[in-house]
């Protein structure tokens, strides 16, 4: 099969589909391996290192899409790259459809078969392909959230660690998934106050097991949640429910009641935003206020580290993509269901249900897909 990498050309986006070693591994399986030229230098790698692992060099992201059967990306194709997708290509990416109704409608008039990384699973009713992103989401959280609540910045002039003599900040992390464990980590290893709320009692047990003592845990109840938020710094969106929008848990009107230039961290903004203010921003131009509150919505956090963030991406989503390759996408989703979970769009249908819901479109079970 031939594989194309274009370069990622949403702004301040600077991680690469596929690494070197991917290449390596890809051309190893026998498989013509295309990358577009510095597609890889935001994240370390240069065109010698992938002519060096095989792959040839395309002057453009056109030359990617017309001659590649599969098109492997990080970030969801945008407008220009979905007029090149074409019928039979795979596309191999985070997607995120449930809040982006123009990406979903041309990616169903394209044609292509569109595999997202977001809601590929695995035999523990995890999301292996999503996994990395959110550990590195979830550990430039406090980074990110106690910029923002420096007062040069609109926020409240709070130190995350505090003082001798002077309190630390108050984080709460909506959310005890792998985002908000590993934000509640990072967030405590600094000196803040810690309370992760999550609405399984078993994570929380988890999470009380693993980190009592590190933080704090609380179920998220309406009323539990915004009690505790009238009294955060810094309150973190990690709230995830695969491939469908996120809910709102803080309203426009709760706004008031938070302390003034409290800070709001919404890493659920990929999928819609778990606050009602939420709106994305960029790497360049990533804070906004609204009603005295700062908002950080940044839609693709890990590429600020783009390095850590494709090595992390690249060592996950390489053992799907070979078997894309070796057997084609049929083959390989039928032999593992997981991958199979992870097909959203295809020829024409849209295939995941969670998408389908959100967006009021009929969904074509991805099995009779298969059998189309």
């Amino acid at each position: 099969m031939h594989i194309g990498c274009p370069k990622e050309i949403k702004p301040q986006e600077f991680r690469v589909g596929l690494t070197p070693n991917a290449a390596r591994e890809a051309v190893g399986h026998g498989h013509q391996v295309t990358v577009e030229s510095s597609a890889g230098v935001g994240a370390g790698f240069t065109d010698a290192d992938y002519i060096a692992a095989g792959a040839a060099i395309a002057g453009t992201a056109a030359d990617i899409f017309e001659t590649a059967e599969m098109v492997v990306k990080v970030k969801e194709p945008q407008a220009v790259e979905r007029k090149m997708l074409r019928e039979g290509q795979i596309l191999f990416t985070y997607l995120h459809l449930a809040p982006d109704p123009e990406q979903t409608k041309d990616l169903m008039e394209c044609g292509a078969t569109c595999i997202a990384y977001e809601t590929v699973t695995d035999d523990r009713g995890g999301l292996p392909l999503l996994a990395p992103m959110s550990e590195v989401a979830g550990r430039l959280v406090p980074q990110v959230g106690a910029w923002t609540l420096q007062k040069a910045n609109g926020g409240r002039g709070v130190l995350m660690g505090g003082v001798p003599g002077v309190g630390p900040a108050r984080v709460v992390v909506i959310g005890g998934g792998v985002v908000g464990t590993h934000a509640a980590r990072i967030a405590a290893g600094m000196g803040a106050d810690v309370t992760v709320l999550d609405r399984s009692l078993p994570r929380l047990r988890y999470l009380d097991d693993a980190f009592g003592g590190v933080f704090k845990t609380s179920y998220a109840s309406a009323g539990n949640t915004i009690e505790l938020a009238r009294e955060a710094d810094m309150i973190v969106g990690a709230v995830l429910i695969p491939g469908a929008a996120a809910p709102k848990l803080i309203s426009r009107a709760q706004l008031s009641e938070l302390k003034p230039g409290a800070a709001l961290v919404d890493v659920a903004i990929d999928q819609g935003g778990c606050f009602e203010t939420s709106k994305a921003t960029t790497h360049q131009d990533p804070i906004y206020e609204v009603d005295g509150v700062m908002h950080y919505c940044v839609a693709n956090m890990p590429g600020a580290v783009a390095r850590t963030s494709t090595i992390a991406l690249g060592n996950a989503t390489m053992p799907f993509m070979l078997a894309l390759a070796d057997k084609g996408w049929r083959q390989a989703c039928e032999d593992d269901p997981h991958l199979l979970d992870g097909l959203n769009v295809h020829a024409g249908k849209l295939t995941y249900y969670a998408v389908g819901k959100a967006l009021g479109i009929d969904v074509l079970s991805p099995t009779l897909a298969l059998k189309a």
